[in-house]
């Protein structure tokens, strides 16, 4: 059974990501937009204030090592239904929170990076502890494939005490400003998708480069870069979890990133659908439309009907979405959930920041109010950490328990 109140804790640091999003995200919402790979330099005294609060044990948000619960927390006796609210649903509340004020400035944070999802999904405790307070950004998809997270060709190599790394990294959001990058790569390509491991690589390792930057559609506060593994060396430690390859078990280990870093995804795609609705409600108020829970939504205007159905699409992304949270922080596998939390928050916020720029008319596509801006940002939050179909297909592979051979 899921407790839907949030704990006292968790609302208290909900609260205060949604401080940041009104007070340090909108304001500068609209400049960062025009200013592509512009630094946010605002987001500098944010993270000295975010490494303060973890610090003090305030927050969970600060690195790897707020995505993995306390193993006090998270281990339930026979006699007692788990209840953790930890890492992953803290950082899932603070994401929703800071992208209902700046999706791409969420992304931009110092120290919250995706790959630090990664560290905290497979790591081992010492490698956590290593880099538990790192800036990780994460390195997947390559020039030859996107979706397909087993067609990974870059490279891993042992030589003595360090690893060999050859490849193009393309999409690598925060890829130039992190300290760290969790690259995939293969230590065996002929035993294929068993093989793939994920790698952290710093910032400065010997063969690391940025190839260019990416000019986007949205997100344009966020950096996207291309990076180049060439002879790229790294000590042999830095290899996320087992070095071993186990055939049988495929590349699961690495998968499992996605179980943690789905949900935030989703919890993006929310944050920027909740910040529509608002809008939107204010403007069909301005406007006269009134919007009545009593009345039949066939009954109403048009727009009325058209923001209850979005607002219940919303409601639906936001339950998933604690849902898969809460399972990750109470050690229950929860694969399937995450896929259904992304494919359900990403459908809903492109569908719900479009709708709300064509109900809002000219005003909507103007630069004069932030709407248009969230329904360019909301389109990646249904692409990437995988696309709305990928969803779609590990949830039917769950629920009709089908391998990946056996349904494609």
């Amino acid at each position: 059974m899921i407790n839907l109140e949030l704990p006292k804790k968790l609302r208290a640091s909900a609260n205060q990501a949604h401080q940041v999003a009104a007070q340090i995200f909108r304001p500068i919402s609209r400049k960062y937009d025009l200013a592509e790979h512009e630094y946010p330099v605002e987001l500098d005294t944010m993270a000295a204030m975010v490494d303060g609060l973890s610090d003090s044990g305030t927050q969970k948000i600060s690195g790897a090592a707020g995505g993995r619960s306390d193993e006090a927390e998270a281990a339930p006796t026979p006699d007692t239904v788990p209840n953790a609210n930890g890492g992953n649903m803290s950082a899932l509340l603070n994401a929703l929170e800071t992208s209902w004020g700046d999706v791409g400035l969420m992304l931009s944070i110092p120290y919250q990076g995706l790959g630090n999802a990664a560290i905290a999904a497979v790591a081992t405790d010492e490698q956590l502890e290593r880099f538990g307070k790192v800036w990780a950004s994460m390195a997947i998809t390559e020039p030859s494939f996107g979706s397909d997270s087993a067609a990974v060709t870059t490279t891993a190599v042992l030589d003595g005490d360090e690893w060999v790394l050859n490849g193009e990294k393309i999409f690598v959001t925060a890829g130039e400003r992190s300290t760290h990058i969790v690259v995939w790569a293969s230590v065996d390509r002929s035993l294929g998708r068993a093989a793939i491991k994920s790698f952290v690589v710093p910032r400065d390792a010997p063969g690391l480069s940025v190839a260019r930057l990416e000019h986007k559609l949205g997100i344009k506060a966020s950096d996207t870069a291309v990076l180049l593994l060439q002879d790229c060396r790294i000590p042999k430690d830095n290899i996320l979890g087992s070095p071993e390859v186990n055939v049988e078990k495929g590349f699961a280990g690495v998968m499992q990133t996605f179980d943690n870093t789905r949900p935030m995804v989703a919890a993006m795609a929310i944050g920027v659908t909740r910040a529509a609705l608002e809008e939107l409600r204010t403007i069909l108020t301005g406007a006269g439309i009134e919007i009545s829970y009593d009345t039949p939504a066939n009954s109403q205007h048009a727009a009325a009907a058209e923001f209850l159905r979005m607002e219940a699409d919303y409601e639906s992304a936001y339950l998933l979405a604690l849902r898969a949270a809460w399972m990750a922080d109470n050690k229950k596998p929860n694969s399937l959930e995450a896929s259904m939390s992304k494919a359900k928050a990403g459908r809903t916020g492109t569908d719900v920041t479009l709708k709300s720029v064509e109900l809002s008319g000219a005003l909507g596509y103007s630069q004069r109010l932030l709407l248009e801006k969230w329904g360019r940002d909301s389109k990646i939050l249904d692409i990437f950490e995988g696309t709305q179909q990928i969803q779609q297909l590990i949830v039917a592979r769950r629920v009709l328990n089908k391998t990946s051979a056996e349904l494609k």
